[in-house]
């Protein structure tokens, strides 16, 4: 498991990824020395570019003396290595044929409130050239989780001193605590077209982007924070509500309203002692909190492993470069759920409009409780990869994709996503706590036989159509085709609804009397969520869910048909249709 390693450990690691990891390059993109360089070398001039490993399929080219061939360098060097910015073109060189989507940094707009109101979430203007950033730690520090310190410990003194040092800083300051908070507003908000695509919003949620700009979100906030406070020891906390321990607001984060960790926008039913919701949508049902933690270790299995069998399903859809963001997004399991419902949970709901920090992206980065949220997603993804056996995405345009934050030192700094996949090179890992959700699979209510399925009509009768109460469908099953037959996906075609809305609704398969459905019973395949943010946007995306297993569970393997309820728990939105095939 990832959080085997121990602080401060690996004190050779940077000499040695310094030689294997990157390689010399000139750039005419910045002339500034990267600051986690400079007790390594003693040449000015020259800038390093991060190598691949051994799986990233970017093989080195020599010549016969040992050094490297200009005109042989692998495409992503020749992308993101020689030109700056993305500049080399197919008419230049033709190997150049890699087009991730990227955010136009030097062209930052106005943000919007859900209300549509201007919000100027942009840094403060480039100062210094934006320099490359090639993670080459020396020693790995362990992130723990938040709930195993009080509040009058070592460790949270260290803490409140960091992010209050971080709020003192001048607005100037991109490292401030209130610009930190901004980078997020506008990276998910719209400050950003896409390079080349001025008419293209660009977005880091909804997508493949999500997972590994979080991560480097979170990175540079902890590594502010250790600069601030002179300890590069330290390391932010994790939230982890997905298990029984970590099912309530820490205590640290709950100290008082004169803690830098506090947030006075928060749910105030949802303070401790009360437990954290999962599935979570204004809906404060009253049930009994060891009944909450069995619900919310269900949805865990279910999103973590049920429902996130391959990339796409745990990564979401991919975003390449003029991509119209809205007709193509769709989200990972994880983002949708647990992570928007924990948003929603955290933050106060009585209007988007005004500021709710976690309830809304806009704002949700200005609760110091956000970092905390996000570790803890970060360290989902090392357990899908690690426990649970997945891969990560092996695609150009994923890897070749690339953000700029400020690091540290206030500096501007290019990162890409190959670089950051590697969390010991990032000099941090995860302490080991128990995950008990690894063994709570969702359990049938009732074993509903086929023939017994109340009368519904097909889905061509009802949709499209908008989605303002519970509709009903029988949904016919493909006919198997031989061996080449997969797992069947149920895909909710067509979800269309304004970005800046909440949005939320239930899916359930073979079940009769949904109000009698919980969430941990087989036949409560899941949810759809949105947490408002960004411009006046309509967006069109499909919701999946796999289900061959649960109908397994169900006794309706050998069934030619389906009861799919849809069942809405906020703004009404249109669906297209409903449908199931075969997964590719």
């Amino acid at each position: 498991m990832v959080g085997l390693l121990q602080p401060r450990q690996m004190t050779s690691f940077c000499a040695i990824a310094s030689v294997a990891n990157c390689i010399p390059y000139s750039s005419s993109f910045s002339s500034n020395k990267p600051s986690f360089f400079k007790h390594q070398r003693k040449d000015p001039v020259v800038k390093f570019t991060c190598r691949a490993k051994n799986d990233d399929q970017r093989p080195e080219t020599t010549t016969k003396n040992g050094e490297n061939s200009p005109e042989k360098l692998d495409r992503r060097d020749v992308l993101l290595g020689l030109g700056g910015l993305y500049t080399t073109s197919l008419a230049v060189n033709p190997m150049a044929i890699s087009k991730p989507a990227l955010p136009d940094f030097k062209d930052c707009i106005e943000a919007t409130q859900p209300n549509g109101t201007p919000i100027n979430c942009c840094p403060p203007p480039l100062v210094d050239e934006v320099t490359d950033y090639c993670p080459c730690a020396t020693t790995v520090n362990i992130r723990k989780a938040a709930q195993s310190f009080t509040v009058d410990s070592d460790y949270y003194k260290k803490y409140s001193k960091a992010i209050q040092k971080m709020k003192n800083l001048a607005l100037s300051d991109p490292r401030n605590f209130l610009q930190q908070a901004n980078v997020h507003c506008a990276y998910c908000d719209g400050g950003y077209t896409q390079q080349g695509h001025p008419n293209l919003l660009y977005e880091i949620h909804n997508s493949w982007l999500f997972f590994p700009w979080h991560r480097w979100f979170v990175y540079f906030f902890e590594k502010i924070c250790q600069n601030l406070i002179d300890d590069d020891t330290f390391a932010l906390p994790f939230w982890n509500w997905d298990a029984p321990a970590g099912m309530q607001i820490p205590p640290i984060y709950n100290s008082g309203v004169t803690s830098p960790l506090y947030d006075t926008l928060r749910n105030p039913k949802h303070l401790p002692p009360s437990v954290v919701n999962l599935e979570w949508f204004n809906d404060d049902a009253t049930v009994e909190p060891e009944v909450q933690i069995k619900y919310n270790l269900a949805i865990m299995y279910r999103q973590m492993i049920t429902q996130s069998k391959t990339q796409i399903d745990f990564f979401g859809n991919p975003i390449r470069d003029g991509d119209d963001v809205p007709k193509i997004s769709a989200s990972g399991t994880i983002e949708i759920t647990p992570h928007n419902h924990m948003h929603s949970w955290t933050g106060t709901s009585v209007d988007p409009n005004n500021p709710i920090n976690m309830g809304v992206f806009y704002s949700a980065a200005r609760d110091p409780i956000f970092s905390a949220h996000h570790t803890n997603i970060d360290r989902l993804w090392t357990i899908w990869l690690n426990q649970l056996k997945g891969t990560n995405i092996t695609d150009p345009d994923w890897l070749n994709a690339y953000f700029i934050f400020y690091n540290e030192e206030a500096k501007p700094v290019r990162v890409r996503i190959q670089d950051g996949l590697d969390i010991t090179r990032l000099g941090y890992a995860y302490e080991e706590v128990p995950i008990p959700w690894l063994d709570a699979s969702a359990k049938p209510k009732s074993r509903t036989k086929a023939k017994t399925l109340p009368s519904a009509p097909d889905p061509a009768q009802v949709f499209p159509t908008t989605l303002d109460k519970p509709i009903n469908v029988i949904v016919k099953r493909p006919k198997k085709s031989g061996s080449g037959s997969s797992e069947e996906i149920l895909v909710i075609e067509g979800v269309e609804y304004d970005k800046r809305s909440y949005v939320d609704f239930n899916v359930y398969i073979n079940e009769d009397d949904v109000n009698a459905c919980r969430p941990d019973n087989a036949e409560f395949l899941g949810s759809f969520s949105n947490l408002p943010h960004g411009h006046q946007m309509s967006v069109k995306t499909d919701r999946q869910f796999r289900i061959s297993e649960v109908l397994e569970e169900l006794g309706a393997q050998d069934y030619d048909r389906v009861l799919v309820t849809l069942v809405p728990k906020s703004n009404p939105v249109k669906i297209n249709g409903i449908k199931i095939k075969f997964d590719p």
